[in-house]
């Protein structure tokens, strides 16, 4: 069976070397660093794992956030049986035998099973299905983390037997406190390896852990091995911290909840007309390892939803830099990107063909096959226009200001509508009163009879 662990909580995983980060993993809810909103003495997360209670849950966050850990302090609270699987490696032949083990126990009056399944949401819907009927049963107690939104994820029946937990990120203060703690302690941490840290060093590997007491302890580790000799020991100096967080490490999920978080605030803040913000937003997302194709995309999207016609330049500068980016490549492309999305930020907003185009589709899809008009047909034979093709139709350029008095376009049997309603901004506050005017002289009553001319040409 893989990664499936019946180990005492506290047990050394085998080997001689184990990570500061593992070794440095909270023995009791005491130790736990971060997520106030569960563990304040006055939550109920806090009073469940306090009072020993087991119940089934999904614990959802990003990286480093405390979701194995949580689990495991669950299981030890409720003195459960702790069974772990991650769903990367393991498959329903594992989870039918961490079930049979919960009933051997069960059966012998031994400790409640909770079954720990990391990254469930690899689990497909059919795999989650197996172990769903002795969750209701109460055989185990589920116990799942995710870093993906476990409404997409997880079958809702599923769902309705665990609570879902939110871990946040963890703020930077209470990562430097993780890192001076690991400094000091001389059991599991460098206490006896007399390594220290200037504060300005702690607070560098704090903010580039991005949130991850994983990722901030093993800066640390890294750190203290490039620590420079000094008179009262190995110091860790700003220097060094820089060094040792190289790279950086921004969160970035490409087509997870983060991912689409990301491009909604871009979208909202250019239709916002907030540049500064839209800006950010694509920096962060460039900077993550999205593909620059898919921004440009979305900024010819926001070109016609949210600008439009107020200003028709915007999809014009949208699908140039689109061009530019395909021809120069990054980061040289990026900037034109950046151009488009500024400028978009700053334009006169309006929705109204998005609105319309909506409108208009609904009609479309509901109205079914309505016939063209004959004076709207096109007549190309002599039986067209023995059968009326075209017959009626007044051509427009023969008209006064080319406008047609009374000339029906919308089927016979649909009752014309107005979907286009300009925005008082920009270039459609000057289509606004085109419109009306036009409107206006197509409401006026036609000539009775057209002539030969306009019947020729249609």
């Amino acid at each position: 069976m893989r990664k499936q662990s019946e180990l005492p909580i506290e047990a050394p995983s085998p080997g001689g070397y184990r990570p500061l980060a593992d070794r440095m993993r909270p023995r009791q809810l005491a130790e736990f660093v971060g997520q106030q909103h569960l563990l304040a003495p006055d939550r109920p997360l806090h009073r469940l794992l306090t009072a020993g209670i087991a119940h089934s849950m999904v614990l959802w966050g990003p990286p480093g956030s405390g979701k194995t850990t949580l689990a495991r302090l669950a299981a030890k609270a409720c003195k459960a049986h702790f069974i772990s699987l991650s769903a990367v490696a393991a498959g329903v032949k594992d989870i039918r035998g961490a079930v049979e083990q919960a009933r051997a126990a069960r059966s012998e009056g031994g400790p409640a099973t909770v079954l720990f399944l990391d990254e469930v949401h690899r689990f497909n819907k059919a795999q989650q299905d197996t172990f769903l009927p002795f969750v209701e049963d109460g055989t185990l107690v589920f116990i799942g983390a995710t870093t993906e939104n476990p409404s997409f994820e997880l079958n809702s029946a599923l769902l309705s037997r665990a609570r879902v937990y939110l871990l946040k990120p963890l703020a930077p203060a209470d990562l430097a406190g993780l890192l001076e703690r690991a400094l000091a302690d001389p059991e599991r941490g460098l206490g006896t390896s007399q390594v220290r840290a200037t504060p300005e060093a702690l607070g560098l590997l704090a903010g580039a852990a991005d949130g991850d007491a994983r990722r901030a302890l093993n800066l640390l580790e890294v750190a203290a091995d490039l620590a420079v000799d000094a008179a009262d020991g190995r110091t860790i100096t700003i220097d060094i911290a820089r060094e040792s967080s190289a790279g950086g490490h921004r969160r970035f999920d490409k087509r997870g909840e983060l991912f689409y978080d990301q491009i909604s605030a871009l979208h909202k803040s250019v239709r916002d007309s907030d540049p500064d913000a839209a800006l950010y937003w694509l920096c962060r997302m460039l900077d993550g390892g999205c593909d620059p194709g898919f921004i440009a995309r979305r900024l010819v999207r926001m070109a016609s939803e949210d600008i439009g016609n107020a200003d028709p330049r915007a999809l014009t500068l949208t699908l140039a830099a689109w061009e530019s980016y395909d021809r120069l490549g990054s980061p040289e492309g990026e900037l034109a990107l950046a151009q488009a999305c500024v400028f978009m930020a700053c334009s006169p907003k309006s929705n109204a063909v998005y609105v319309a185009y909506g409108a208009a589709m609904d009609d479309a899809k509901s109205l079914g096959t309505l016939e063209v008009p004959l004076h709207l047909r096109n007549a190309p034979t002599r039986l067209m226009k023995e059968l009326g093709y075209g017959q009626g139709h007044r051509y427009a350029h023969d008209q006064p200001d080319a406008l047609v008095p009374g000339q029906r376009h919308f089927p016979d049997a649909m009752t014309p509508r107005n979907y286009y309603d300009p925005a008082p901004r920009g270039l459609e506050a000057k289509l606004r009163e085109t419109l009306e005017r036009i409107r206006l002289k197509g409401s006026e009553t036609p000539p009775a009879q057209p002539t030969k001319k306009d019947h020729d040409r249609a």
